[in-house]
């Protein structure tokens, strides 16, 4: 068993096996894992947020985007030694924390990740293997590049693996 190494919010980090990652509370927020089976090379982003170009910000962390941290995501695993034809991925997260009485989408925020970053790893041919997404619920999630496993945690609710 390797290091399990942390990722923040609108963080992402990348890792050989047999280390993993890790991140904690994921609410509206999508936990997006992705990897090259082969090399055993892998990433987790947690991103915040569907679209950058809503915010018109020079200093805002791209990771904290679906659009640009996906593809900030494939960079880095290329750069670890990733082959980009491999990559799949897996997500989970994407809650609806509060039951806001609204018709505007614009409150929908987990749904709009998640509908985001699928979106996207389309737009890149990346395959999504498995999701668990949505519910009312926030999520602790661990990846595992060696073996793919995607371990989901959330209070109340049994452990799974994606």
């Amino acid at each position: 068993m390797g290091e399990i190494i942390k990722v923040g919010m609108a963080d992402l980090k990348t890792c050989k096996a047999p280390d993993g990652l890790i991140t904690l509370g994921l609410g509206s927020c999508v936990g997006v894992a992705m990897w090259d089976p082969l090399s055993r090379i892998g990433g987790l982003l947690h991103l915040m947020l569907p679209d950058s170009k809503a915010i018109n910000s020079p200093t805002t962390k791209i990771e904290k985007f679906a659009d640009t941290g996906i593809d900030e995501m494939v960079k880095q695993l290329i750069v670890l030694g990733a082959n980009r034809s491999r990559l799949v991925a897996k997500i989970a997260g994407g809650a609806t924390m509060f039951q806001i009485q609204s018709r505007n989408d614009i409150m929908k925020i987990g749904e709009r990740n998640v509908q985001a970053t699928i979106e996207k790893l389309n737009q890149l041919n990346i395959r999504l293997l498995a999701q668990d997404t949505g519910e009312n619920y926030g999520r602790t999630v661990t990846f595992f590049p060696e073996t793919g496993e995607f371990h989901i945690r959330a209070i109340g609710h049994d452990n799974k693996i994606i």
